[in-house]
């Protein structure tokens, strides 16, 4: 019998990837539901055809708002909510400890982290950045998102959290030019967020109570991370990785990651917040107007 739980995937030309994160919660989700942003391939067609439920929002290049919108405004009835990304999907051993467990749970829970399982170029990463186990299931009604332009986290508005053993995947099987593609657009969100550490540009770092242990610890280290000088810390950030922690261990796809995650990624964020500062300075209102008009992100 499935647990009361339904999953929300945000999606936007996934046709490559929905199939597989549908049929993963199949077995385990009572409702599947998709918050498209009006696709143009046939990622609609395909999930409607596997039982999804599909709403279509306006993507407002922000994750965190369409996620909550979804929240606002989808038909859940159930206990439970999952949040998957398109890319992901549940391990055969996470679903079944969800449809065992997860009816078992007192009252005073209201959250459950997921240990995630990375695969790039098909091969597993594990070395480097270490275990992350992250927030993706919670009671209906008693969670959201943080409203952050990047690194946002599920956050309780009360009781605890517990960590599930079986993994989920993030494996994305589109080739290394999307890839690239895709991470340029984060890295305008990735400095904003930045900026935002520095100068408070949102107005709102209140919001980083009552996520978990861990999203709370990894937003100390980048509360850290900002403070250092531009451009060295990306490289260090690169060494401590791929040297420190092990990442030279795992072949060409390894280096390939914590490169271009570690190193190459994290640079075009600091020459994107460089070249702001260098039209800006330091002034808040300059630097939203730049934003806006560079990159049409309101502020």
């Amino acid at each position: 019998m499935k647990p009361s739980i339904s999953v929300v995937i945000l999606t936007y030309n996934e046709s490559l990837h929905i199939r597989r994160c549908i049929e993963s919660v199949k077995d385990v989700c009572q409702d599947i539901y998709l918050v498209d942003s009006f696709s143009t391939d046939d990622t609609v067609q395909v999930a409607q055809s596997l039982g999804a439920i599909v709403y279509q929002n306006k993507w407002e290049n922000n994750y965190a708002k369409q996620f909550n919108w979804g929240l606002d405004n989808l038909p859940i009835t159930t206990d439970w909510v999952l949040r998957l990304d398109a890319d992901e999907y549940l391990t055969p051993e996470l679903a079944s400890e969800i449809v065992n467990k997860l009816p078992n749970l007192s009252n005073e829970v209201n959250g459950v982290e997921l240990p995630l399982r990375r695969i790039f170029q098909g091969r597993e990463i594990t070395k480097g950045t270490g275990g992350i186990n992250l927030l993706r299931i919670f009671r209906y009604g008693k969670a959201w998102s943080e409203t952050r332009w990047m690194d946002e986290h599920i956050k309780l508005s009360s009781g605890k959290t517990v960590v599930f053993e079986h993994a989920f995947a993030d494996h994305n099987l589109n080739n290394l030019g999307w890839w690239t593609a895709k991470h340029n657009g984060y890295a305008i969100r990735e400095a904003i967020d930045l900026l935002d550490i520095e100068f408070n540009l949102l107005g709102n770092h209140a919001e980083e109570v009552n996520i978990s242990d861990q999203a709370a610890y990894k937003r100390r280290r980048k509360h850290k991370y900002a403070k250092q000088p531009l451009f060295w810390r990306s490289f260090a950030y690169f060494l401590y990785r791929y040297i420190l922690k092990g990442g030279f261990t795992e072949g060409k796809e390894g280096f390939m990651w914590h490169f271009l995650q570690g190193w190459w990624y994290r640079t075009l964020v600091d020459v994107k917040i460089y070249e702001i500062k260098k039209n800006c300075g330091t002034d808040v209102a300059k630097i939203k107007a730049f934003i806006e008009r560079e990159y049409s992100i309101s502020l």
